[in-house]
């Protein structure tokens, strides 16, 4: 990994020539701990059908940032239009810039695009085990709302005007999965 400090680290959109890039690097710096975190399943190699899902990146349904060091990338949070006004958010870091900060800038620059793309609501499925994401979650999202679904913790993050609208289905809800 380059010698890099943490400030001459950069966060930017990823374009659609760089995506094999970044994938295929980010990739290959997660141990094993680290894939599985992130896939919620033991995956060794980059398949041919994971790389199919994880690579494109057209601007509009599929969208990334990344972290940079130079011209390596550190990490990558990808945004995932799955209905109107809503997408999946999904996050890794390479083991060797983890616990460091860029997973919350990933994150945070991954909302702001999602707002600026119209997104009112980001979604994702963290396992339980994954106390770091859970701990980004709950201190970069203080309004997130959680709740347990066969194994994991599937979290709803309000953006915009909606992040300050909580209804009461909404709390009773959240009662409910407690």
């Amino acid at each position: 990994m380059t010698a890099c400090i943490e400030k001459s680290t950069i966060v930017r959109f990823v374009e659609r020539c760089e995506s094999d890039l970044v994938v295929d690097t980010v990739f290959a710096g997660l141990s094993p701990r680290s894939r599985f975190l992130r896939f919620h399943s033991p995956v060794r190699a980059l398949t041919p059908a994971l790389r199919r899902a994880l690579v494109p990146i057209d601007g509009e349904r599929r969208m990334a940032v990344a972290a940079w060091c130079g011209d390596e990338p550190l990490g990558i949070a990808r945004i995932t239009r799955t209905g109107p006004g809503s997408a999946d958010l999904a996050a890794a870091v390479v083991d060797a810039w983890q616990r460091r900060g860029l997973g919350r800038r990933l994150v945070t620059a991954a909302v702001g695009l999602a707002e600026r793309a119209g997104i009112g609501e980001l979604h994702g499925s963290v396992l339980p085990e994954n106390r770091a994401m859970l701990e980004l979650v709950r201190t970069t999202f203080p309004l997130a709302l959680r709740h347990h679904d066969d194994g994991t913790i599937q979290i709803r993050i309000p953006l915009g005007s909606a992040a300050w609208t909580i209804t009461e289905e909404d709390v009773y809800a959240s009662l409910l999965r407690r």
